[in-house]
This record gives structure tokens, sequence and C-alpha cells, in this order.
């Protein structure tokens, strides 16, 4: 007889397999924000596992999904890449033992996992408020705290830019890619613009190859259609033409797969990656640069795995 699971393992089984139903549901990639919020509009739970921790304002069914997601990383069954979260063909086979039998094979791949790589290192039971009881590791604890204050930064910067405007928007496209090296010819005017917002080059004066053609749409809650690639691609009138299209949203797969097959050369810049260009070049930005879209570096104890 299969022993009964603690009341944190039935909640994180229960927000789990709801979690990969809707990873599975939309493509098999989502932010974890946006995950989270999904869950929070179609799972019921109840008074115990919505309750607030005092110390951290988490609620505990979130904070119980965020910590068991290490123990299905560790066994293949999604991915997490700067709060984007993937569902593998393993999670989605996986899916198949419900969601009690999946929580139980992520644990086992865990416990393999850690056996395997630290097997001088004793798990420790700790039970707490916030914890209840699981063979938790700091590590662990680590990686879901800090996967939850990634998921709020996130969500600080995504509300920022959807009060910019469209020109506003276009505005940052232009200073990231000047900050990026490149030599901004052209920002359209606010005006009909024939599908191009921003012309740059590698050198100061366009003379060496490519051109590069930027298309920017900021449309945070819609995606990107293969029409609207279709028309980047046919603003590139030269062999050596690069594309680029920025959305502050993100792309439908039917986009992604006309740029890839086009037989041009178009880069896809969605919001995650628009948020990771922008942090990676933030240092070498100029101060009036940096004002248009802010960032603070705050550091955390990570850990070695």
């Amino acid at each position: 007889m299969a022993k009964e699971l603690s009341p944190s393992r039935k909640v994180a089984a229960k927000a789990l397999f709801s979690a990969f139903k809707v990873l599975k549901e939309n493509g098999g990639s989502m932010r974890g924000l946006d995950v989270v919020e999904k869950l929070r509009k179609t799972i019921e739970f109840n008074e115990w596992e919505s309750h607030r921790y005092e110390k951290t304002g988490y609620i505990r069914w979130e904070s119980i999904l965020h910590f068991f997601t290490i123990d299905c990383i560790k066994a293949g069954f999604m991915q997490k890449s700067k709060g984007l979260w993937t569902l593998t063909p393993e999670g989605e086979a996986a899916m198949k033992l419900g969601q009690d039998g999946m929580l139980q094979a992520a644990n086992k791949a865990y416990r393999a996992w850690r056996e395997k790589t630290k097997p001088d290192e004793e798990d420790k039971d700790i039970v707490s408020g916030e914890a209840e009881t699981k063979e938790e590791t700091f590590e662990q604890k680590q990686k879901a705290l800090i996967g939850q204050y990634e998921d709020q930064a996130y969500k600080g910067l995504r509300d920022y830019i959807l009060n910019k405007n469209p020109y506003e928007f276009q505005d940052l496209v232009a200073a990231l890619l000047s900050s990026m090296g490149y030599f901004i010819s052209l920002v359209s005017p606010k005006c009909r613009d024939g599908g191009i917002d921003i012309i740059a080059y590698t050198d100061p004066l366009g003379t060496k190859q490519p051109r590069i053609i930027v298309q920017v749409k900021h449309r945070p809650d819609a995606s990107i259609s293969s029409d609207d690639i279709q028309r980047l691609s046919g603003t590139m009138k030269r062999e050596t033409d690069v594309g680029i299209f920025v959305t502050s949203g993100d792309f439908s797969q039917p986009a992604k797969s006309e740029a890839r097959l086009s037989g041009k050369h178009i880069e896809l810049i969605d919001f995650n990656r628009f948020i990771v260009l922008w942090t990676q070049y933030y240092d070498k930005m100029k101060d009036e640069t940096k004002y248009m879209l802010p960032l603070h570096p705050i550091y955390f104890l990570g850990s070695n795995e």
C-alpha cells in the first residue's frame, strides 16, 4: 500500500501537475510567473495552502511549487532559464503517471542525482512552518527562493515597460543596439514607416555590410504572427540585409518557423531576450541610456549545483 503524501507533498503534486498541463497547453514554454498566475485563476487552493508567510510575503503553495520544481529539473522533466519554464518530452511522458506518481518519480530522480554527485553529504529533515517535511538541502532552498525573487524582478520590469508607449519602447530598442556597438542611422518618426522602425550599421558611415533592418512592436499581451515576419522580410531589399524583429511580447510558433525558414537572416528578440540583453550591456550604457530602464543589482547567496 502506497504511503500517503504529507500535506506539503500533496500541494506539490497538485501544483506541479497543473503547471505541467499549463505548459503543455501553451506550446511547452512559458514564463514561470505566467504559469503561477494561470494556476491562481484556475486551481482552488484551501486556506492552509493559500497561507501567506509573514517573513517573506510569499504564498505557501507557490513556495512549495518553486521548491519542488528543483526535483523536476534534476529528473529532466522540465528546464528553467532566466525565468522561462520549459516542459521536456520526458516531463510530458511523466504526466501519464498522474500527479502523485509524477512527483514521486521526480523525488526519486533527485535523490539518485544527489547520491551520485554528493555522496558524502547527508540530507536533513527540516520541519518548519514554510517547508513542512521534506529531505531538503540548503542549495534547493536557495534555488527555490532565488527563483521567486527572479519572478518578482521580472514582473517589475514588465510592468515598467507596459507603461511605455510604442515610441518609447522603440527608443529603448535603439538605445540597446547603440550600447551593443551598432551605429543607428534611422529611428522612425511618429508616422508611417513602411515597416522599418530602425536602421543600423556596424560602422559610423554605413559603408560596411550588413545593413540592419529593425522592426519593433510594442505588443506585451500578444504574439507576433508569421505575417509580421513576412512583412519584415519584404523590407530587406539588399541580399546582405539582416533583419531584427523586437517585441515586448512573444513570437508564435509559426512566426519562429517563418524566421528560421525564410532564407534571410532574421533575428527574433522577445521580451525575455530583450531584458537579458539590456542586463548584459547595462554596464556599457551611458547614464542617460540607463535612466530609460534603470536596474539595481542585488546579490544573493547562490549554490554550487
